[in-house]
């Protein structure tokens, strides 16, 4: 059974909402997914000021380590001005041991965001893919195949793109996530693990070894095919008389 880890950072908590939509996603498809934090950097204090709440308990903190356990990562976090937070980027940067093994090579990834208006919800997937190139890792975005009808609908707002679902927070974090994009979440993670686990598979189809014919019976094979041309040819009726026409020779 293939395992998948989504990777979060979250302030006040419509990252960790989009994730576990995710992770429901992957596990409807019959994969295990669990459900991680990145260190937090910055201290206490700032955190008060900002009135952000404390973090979830039952999420517990990954560490770079702890990657190569999995078979592919959904990385999730709010944008800011149109890049990845602070604590997602020294997150990557810790991986430097990772990419020195090749940990992650060809191993997939998504993408999720979470943003203020709206803005940077793309271009905040965008800034990771010198790290998902630098690993060597296959990014497998949202698109709209599965879901055209959410992402073209302009009668209601929503914070996702073809690359990755994602919610607005609105400018002081009051909005929460909405039911679509809730469901949207689902899908993505449902998508990603049909793909993924397919990547994950271990290749189990061994071709067969082709059979060495004796020298002596395959030069006796020859030999008869040869003659047999030869008889067709000879008893072969006369062609057809032709008739010219230009350039062409009509039969």
């Amino acid at each position: 059974m293939a395992k998948f880890a989504v990777i979060t950072y979250s302030t006040y908590g419509h990252v960790t909402a989009l994730a576990q939509e995710i992770a429901k996603g992957v596990e409807s498809e019959g994969a295990k997914a669990h459900v991680f934090r990145v260190p937090e950097t910055l201290p206490q204090e700032v955190l008060e000021k900002l009135h952000a709440p404390e973090k979830p308990a039952d999420i517990p903190v990954i560490k770079p380590e702890d990657l190569v356990e999995y078979d592919g990562y959904i990385f999730g976090f709010p944008t800011r001005f149109g890049n990845i937070p602070a604590q997602i980027s020294a997150f990557f940067d810790s991986t430097g041991g990772l990419w020195a093994t090749g940990g992650l090579y060809q191993k997939p990834v998504s993408f999720f965001v979470s943003t203020g208006s709206g803005g940077g919800k793309e271009t905040t997937v965008r800034s990771t893919l010198s790290f998902v190139a630098h690993h060597g890792l296959i990014y497998i975005p949202l698109g709209y195949g599965k879901v055209f009808d959410k992402l073209t609908n302009v009668s209601a707002v929503h914070g996702s793109s073809p690359w990755g679902v994602g919610t607005i927070a609105g400018s002081d974090g009051s909005r929460s996530p909405t039911e679509s994009e809730l469901k949207t979440a689902y899908i993505q993670g449902s998508e990603f693990a049909k793909v993924a686990s397919k990547l994950a598979a271990p290749a189990t189809a061994k071709s067969e070894p082709v059979a060495e014919q004796p020298a002596a019976e395959t030069t006796q094979e020859a030999s008869d095919v040869k003659k047999t041309a030869e008889t067709e040819v000879k008893n072969a009726p006369p062609p057809a008389k032709t008739e010219k026409s230009g350039c062409c020779v009509i039969v």
